[in-house]
């Protein structure tokens, strides 16, 4: 039995999902109307299950490889409803394993080479989109980490130090006295901030860049069928119904890859490789050019700091700060829909901790809430995987990391299906199996405790002024 879908399948439904998804129609760009559903059984070689980036990318380099491939792309929503369309727009070279984690799993040379991969896709979606005539605000303009204390200045030096090690991030140490002159952020401490700066990120709007990129693939010859829900896969086949009652149907497919990223947990085959934790954002409306001046982010730019909560945020090219952090809870049985994706309590910690980065932000108004769930697998560790005895592969885990972390999955996934040795098939993350998280009510506790964790990781710092103890504990369940 197909379940209702998260909308009514109307534009301003969509346009609700987030605020770029919402600009889109502002811009008079797309109208964000849902393509035709997948209505009678269909054959094609290749099926991808779910409308985002990754099934985007794999179906662009299947393409490119052999236009002769029927490829076929299902989505319950439409393309970038999902994560890919709700992100923070950090085109970045992160990953979710670090990579002295990576190193002790797999070794230096295997490090190096996942390194040298991320930070060579950041460059690959900036020549795709440009290629392609995809206009997404890409803008090489690098990501500023903020260390507000003596604590995060020492986390700080860390990470440039091991950067230095593995020779392939090139990631700058910048002073108090440095910071104090670019910027006007403001430390925990009452001095001033120290930060690193990573030149290996673009900032984009990630609504452009999966709806153009769904367009790009159309031509290719792939076909995209939206608001048609998938409801079970094995080798060969996908069950799908179309959300607005049509019979229920199969694909046939010699490869059916999955790329659902934390709506996967919704399917019984997947229910258990990955766990949604929400991510909520907020926009402000256009600030003057002399405010940006006084708050120092420059177009391009993103911006995090050393908190163990995550925060994250950029300049959009309207000039609105788009930020986002987490903080919203786990829900029990990997629970996902609409009434999660709006927590005023998250959205007040975000306001308030946004203009205390940066007190220029002021009065500014906050224009746009949204929020969604990612993939966190259950070792933090981000894959890409194919089994070409059953043809079936997956994507995702890839914990807010996925905006470039999906031009890589596609490639590779690609590079699997043809059966090409290549060195991105050799990648520590290629065909890496994580555990499955637990069943409940362990998996509520677990997760809800690692987020308080990280919250009571923050305080104790800002406390103590010595590195958490919490936070040490629980490192090795972040991918640290």
């Amino acid at each position: 039995m197909a379940r209702p879908a998260q909308t009514d399948g109307s534009q301003a439904s969509y346009r609700r999902a987030s605020f770029w998804l919402d600009d889109l129609v502002v811009a008079g760009r797309d109208r964000l109307q849902p393509r035709a559903p997948l209505t009678s059984d269909a054959r094609f070689d290749v099926c991808l299950v779910g409308g985002g980036l990754t099934a985007l990318w794999t179906a662009y380099a299947l393409a490119k490889a052999d236009r002769a491939l029927r490829i076929a792309v299902i989505e319950r929503e439409i393309a970038g409803f999902g994560a890919s369309g709700r992100n923070g727009g950090w085109c970045s070279a992160l990953f979710p394993r670090s990579a002295g984690r990576l190193e002790r799993d797999a070794g230096f040379e295997a490090a190096v080479a996942m390194r040298q991969a991320m930070v060579d896709t950041v460059e690959e979606v900036g020549r795709v989109t440009r290629a392609e005539g995809i206009d997404c605000d890409y803008e090489l303009g690098g990501t500023v980490v903020f260390a507000r204390n003596d604590v995060q200045r020492g986390a700080a030096r860390a990470e440039a130090a091991e950067a230095a090690r593995f020779g392939v991030d090139r990631i700058e140490y910048w002073d108090q006295r440095t910071v104090s002159g670019r910027f006007g952020a403001t430390g925990l401490d009452g001095e001033a901030p120290a930060a690193t700066f990573d030149p290996a990120c673009a900032r984009v709007h990630p609504a452009k860049l999966v709806r153009g990129l769904a367009e790009v693939v159309e031509t290719m010859g792939v076909s995209i069928f939206e608001r048609t829900e998938v409801l079970d896969w094995s080798a060969g086949k996908v069950r799908f119904s179309a959300v607005d009652g049509h019979r229920e149907g199969v694909v046939s497919a010699r490869h059916v890859i999955i790329a659902l990223e934390g709506y996967g947990s919704q399917l019984p085959r997947a229910r258990r490789r990955v766990a949604p934790i929400h991510s909520l954002m907020i926009a402000t409306e256009p600030l003057p050019e002399e405010v940006w001046d006084e708050i120092g982010i420059r177009h391009g730019q993103t911006f995090s700091d050393y908190r163990h909560l995550l925060v994250y945020g950029q300049r959009t090219a309207d000039n609105r700060f788009a930020f986002g952090g987490r903080g919203a809870r786990y829900h029990w049985g990997s629970a996902i829909g609409p009434e999660f994706e709006r927590d005023e309590r998250v959205f007040e910690h975000l306001h308030a901790a946004l203009r205390d980065l940066f007190p220029a932000v002021g009065g500014a108004q906050v224009t746009h809430r949204w929020g969604g769930p990612l993939g966190i697998a259950r070792d933090w560790h981000a894959s890409a995987s194919y089994n070409p005895r059953t043809g079936v592969g997956f994507a995702g885990g890839y914990v807010g990391d996925g905006l470039s972390t999906t031009n890589l999955a596609g490639r590779t996934l690609a590079d699997l299906v043809l059966g090409h040795d290549t060195d991105l098939v050799r990648l520590p993350w290629t065909n890496h199996r994580s555990p499955l998280w637990e069943p409940e009510p362990l998996r509520f506790a677990g997760t809800n405790l690692g987020l308080l964790g990280m919250a009571l990781a923050d305080v104790e710092e800002r406390i103590t002024a010595r590195p958490s103890l919490t936070a040490r504990v629980i490192a090795p369940f972040t991918g640290h």
